[in-house]
C-alpha cells in the first residue's frame, strides 16, 4: 500500500467558469489558472502522484505548454491514471476536501465524486469528497481563492 497527499490553491478571478471535480459549479467567478483550473481535481493528481513516486502535475502538465491552456482537468487525471496503470498500481481509495466560503457545494458533491470515480475506474464508494469553509479566515476565508487537500491510497 502506498499513500499520497496533495494540496492545490487558485485564485478567484472575473470572467471564467468555476470548475471543481469536474462540475460547472455556477458562481460569480471561477478560478484562475492554465487549465480549466479544477483545484480539487489538481490536489487529487498530486496526491496520486505522490504516491506512486511520480513528480508533481507542474511537471507533468506544465503551464508554459500550450497543449495545457484551458483544458479539461479531467483528461489530465486520465492520464495520470494511465501512468498508474502502467506501474500496475490501482487506487484503493481517494478523500478530498475542498476549502471554500463560497459557494456552497453540497448539492454538487455527489456529481463530482461519480466524475471523479469514472475517470478513475474505481466504485464511487472508493472516493469521497467534502467541503469547509475557514468561518471567514484566510485567503479561502476572504474568497480570494479556494484550496484543496487530497490524500490517496494505492495498491500494488
Amino acid at each position: 500500500m502506498r499513500i499520497g497527499h496533495g494540496y492545490d490553491v487558485h485564485r478567484l478571478t472575473e470572467g471564467r467558469k468555476l470548475i471543481l471535480g469536474g462540475v460547472d459549479v455556477p458562481f460569480e467567478r471561477g478560478l484562475d489558472g492554465h487549465s480549466d483550473a479544477d483545484v480539487l481535481v489538481h490536489a487529487l493528481m498530486d496526491a496520486l502522484l505522490g504516491a506512486a513516486g511520480e513528480r508533481d502535475i507542474g511537471a507533468l502538465f506544465p503551464d508554459t505548454d500550450p497543449r495545457y491552456e484551458g483544458i479539461s482537468s479531467m483528461l489530465l487525471l486520465r492520464e495520470v491514471m494511465r501512468r498508474l496503470g502502467e506501474k500496475k498500481l490501482r487506487v484503493g481509495n481517494a478523500d478530498v476536501t475542498v476549502l471554500a466560503q463560497r459557494p456552497k457545494l453540497k448539492d454538487h458533491i455527489p456529481q463530482m465524486r461519480e466524475n471523479l470515480a469514472r475517470a478513475m475506474g474505481v466504485p464511487v464508494e472508493r472516493v469521497n469528497v467534502k467541503a469547509t469553509t475557514e468561518e471567514g479566515l484566510g485567503f479561502t476565508g476572504s474568497g480570494e481563492g479556494i484550496a484543496c487537500h487530497a490524500v490517496c491510497l494505492l495498491e500494488e
